[in-house]
């Protein structure tokens, strides 16, 4: 599979983003240069960063050695909460854009609401501003809540992409059927769990020799068929490609639901209302 047969999806703003990226924490600079430049040269084409993770000089290193031009490359990062204004936004795309070496940014997303702090809904009208200058490509929102979503709205911004903590234990289902009401793409950080568990649910492993896939390739593609765009992280070019293999394959309607019967809810995902930075 090359970078041209992987999907792509068209945001609200008729831009289009491929269906599958590399998740990049919490590598380092290092780690992270070395992960993007093997992932592009596999056929990624959608990285994630963010200011907070520390490695954003190393993904636009991974980026500029692996010989792939820029303008094939959707790059992914996030601001944190000291750049909650209007005009804490350009400051934060002047940032981050002069490490990772690039002179625009195709999604800039703000990483966590913060409400406590204040500011997120001055700070989402300031990247619609630069999504104006098209200084960036699209408006993100990271872990919103729908009521974080719907304050911006009010504010008359609706993003492009709010990216979530998702996985068949936690769906989510109430934040993505929000998303399709206001047409804003799910995006899934962590879409494979964490410490592997759920990749040993035997309903998980029996649907993956059924269909001679590994059990993270089953759960990814649960991700593509359910309207969300997974962006697993891993610096293992093995694991990069099975990662990357999904798109040939598609899980039954019955499998999709017995995949659904693991939703168990997650005590473990952060709340919203205080977590971040």
């Amino acid at each position: 599979m090359t970078a041209s047969t992987v999907p792509t999806l068209t945001l609200r703003n008729d831009v289009t983003i491929p269906a599958l990226g590399l998740g990049t924490w919490p590598m380092d600079d290092a780690e992270a240069a070395d992960a993007v430049q093997t992932a592009l040269g596999i056929g990624y084409r959608l990285i994630d960063t963010a200011e907070n993770y520390g490695n954003e000089r190393g993904v636009g290193q991974g980026l500029r050695r692996s010989g792939v031009d820029r303008g094939e490359v959707f790059l992914t990062t996030k601001l944190n909460e000291r750049w909650h204004s209007y005009d804490g936004a350009r400051q934060a795309f002047e940032n981050s854009a002069e490490r990772l070496g690039v002179d625009y940014i195709d999604l800039l997303m703000i990483h966590w609401p913060r409400p406590v702090a204040g500011g997120f809904t001055d700070a989402m009208r300031g990247l619609a501003a630069l999504r104006e200058e098209e200084l960036i490509r699209a408006v993100g929102a990271s872990n919103f809540t729908p009521a974080h979503l719907q304050a911006v709205i009010d504010a008359g911004v609706v993003p492009e992409v709010n990216q979530i903590r998702r996985d068949p234990y936690n769906p989510q289902h109430e934040t993505v059927a929000f998303h399709a009401e206001h047409g804003i793409l799910t995006e899934s950080y962590s879409p494979i769990g964490r410490a592997g568990k759920l990749l040993g649910e035997p309903v998980i492993a029996d649907i993956a020799r059924r269909h001679e896939r590994t059990p993270a390739q089953v759960v990814l593609r649960w991700h593509t068929q359910t309207q969300a765009l997974p962006i697993p992280k891993s610096g293992d070019p093995d694991r990069l490609v099975e990662n990357f293999t999904i798109f040939d394959f598609e899980l039954t309607a019955e499998e999709l639901e017995q995949v659904a019967a693991l939703d168990a809810g997650d005590p473990d995902v952060p709340d919203s209302e205080v977590a971040g930075h």
